[in-house]
């Protein structure tokens, strides 16, 4: 990655919401590539991806031909579980919004641990490995870092990753979290329990702004708030997404 510029100021924004954790942002538009930081030393450290894996994972499925486009319907097994959304029939675009994990367990299955092995080596995610607890991107022994996931990000928004590129643009597609007048946000977020994350790119009629996000969980449910809350307040600060209200 090119020389980050440590951003002090940002560490305010992590403060108001009590919370410890990193950002790193690259800012290409007018082609500047300019990568700003906060905490470099933990932006190099490898975390669980947690949720953020369903963005390769969706590449996975659909190279696999798991499911063709996002209109193919994943049936829901009958099984209830805490989360309302996720009971109840599935497609991509829904998967991905309600981050359902039995979609993607179902995915990992059906892929086997061999094939998944082999698509973690080319795109080179994180550490590359599959054992441990599952899931294996929840529970497990996969682990990336927010340099990392920078990486991978800008690979999938060029269309430069070993996938077909109309699968490329369909995963894009269906990351879109909101859109303004000049910009589109697509972004997803990830929880382990005690990391959270959100990582994405807005995209500006002057070219994308990418970031990565992780934050300690130790409230939990109520600290998940505040991946969202603190990375739109630094991407406001530098006039990639309006300022919030």
């Amino acid at each position: 990655m090119a020389y980050a510029q440590e951003r002090q100021e940002w560490s305010r924004f992590f403060k108001q919401a009590e919370a410890r954790g990193t950002i790193i942002v690259v800012d290409a538009r007018n082609m500047e590539n300019a990568v700003f930081i906060h905490n470099g030393q933990r932006a190099e450290a490898r975390f669980s991806p947690a949720s953020t894996f369903k963005i390769p994972h969706s590449l996975f499925a659909l190279d696999a031909h798991l499911l063709h486009d996002e209109f193919d319907v994943i049936a829901w097994d009958g099984v209830s579980r805490a989360i309302p959304t996720w009971n109840a029939n599935q497609t991509l675009r829904s998967a991905m919004r309600n981050s359902t994990v039995w979609v993607y367990e179902k995915f990992a299955a059906k892929l086997g641990a061999q094939r998944m092995q082999d698509y973690l080596r080319r795109i080179q995610y994180g550490n590359m490995r599959t054992s441990g607890g599952k899931p294996f991107w929840i529970e497990g022994d996969l682990a990336i870092s927010a340099e990392e996931q920078i990486a991978f990000l800008r690979h999938l928004y060029a269309n430069k990753l070993a996938f077909p590129i109309e699968h490329q643009r369909l995963v894009k597609d269906v990351m879109i979290n909101e859109a303004g007048s000049d910009w589109i946000l697509r972004a997803k977020t990830g929880w382990t329990g005690t990391i959270g994350w959100w990582v994405g790119w807005v995209e500006r009629t002057d070219g994308p702004v990418f970031f990565a996000l992780n934050i300690d969980t130790p409230g939990r449910l109520a600290d998940l708030a505040k991946r969202q809350e603190i990375g739109r307040k630094i991407l406001a600060s530098i006039n990639a997404l309006p300022e919030i209200y």
